[in-house]
């Protein structure tokens, strides 16, 4: 596939978490690929679709001939020593990388979207590399990565709850709902809470 005709979109998910990873997915789509308008629906950012929307259209990604995707995260203690910013961009670097290196692609002439918040270092970013605000309501490809990142996240969140299931991650996926803080303030933080990210009383 030339290089010309492919778009990369990079979007994350568990910015503003209190637990678990941040996780970006790099989606590698044609310029011109017609999704159609599968079975969940029409095709919108992560956020305005239901759980099991957000599921069938990964499927139906993962399936996909002319899709590829990688996907990396960084974790807590990663995330308290780099700060949230800087961790997240690292995820994104990671998940670049792997997808070039999967294609053996020349990224020069390919066009590159970031979701806003979003941006490629250590002379990875291609020329032609743009952060677009809301970036995964504008563009396709960061809509299919935002897609693939929350899902991805998502079973994550929902695989920690079986090792510690006294917190109800599968539930809120690590956000700070009313009955996570109240779960932190009962048992304290675990291993894979973001303890800066606490607020003081419930913190060790």
């Amino acid at each position: 596939m030339p290089d010309k005709n492919i778009i990369i979109g990079i979007d994350e998910v568990g910015r503003g978490a209190l637990a678990g990873p941040v996780t970006v997915a790099a989606a590698l789509l044609p310029k011109k690929l017609r999704l159609k308008n599968y079975a969940p629906g029409k095709l919108r950012d992560s956020k305005k679709l239901s759980a099991k929307q957000r599921e069938r259209w990964f499927v139906y990604f993962k399936d996909h001939p002319k899709i590829n995707y990688a996907v990396a995260r960084v974790y807590p203690r990663a995330i308290e020593r780099l700060n949230i910013s800087k961790a997240a961009n690292l995820a994104a670097e990671r998940a670049f990388t792997r997808l070039v290196k999967s294609e053996k692609l020349k990224v020069k002439s390919c066009g590159v979207f970031l979701d806003g918040g979003l941006f490629l270092g250590n002379g990875l970013e291609p020329g032609n590399a743009k952060t677009v605000i809301k970036g995964d309501e504008k563009i396709k490809a960061v809509t299919v990565a935002s897609i693939i990142a929350k899902v991805t996240r998502d079973r994550a969140m929902v695989r920690l709850a079986k090792t510690y299931p006294q917190y109800g991650f599968e539930v809120h996926k690590g956000y700070g709902t009313k009955k996570h803080l109240a779960a932190i303030r009962k048992y304290g933080p675990s291993e894979v809470h973001r303890l800066t990210f606490l607020p003081r009383r419930y913190s060790i």
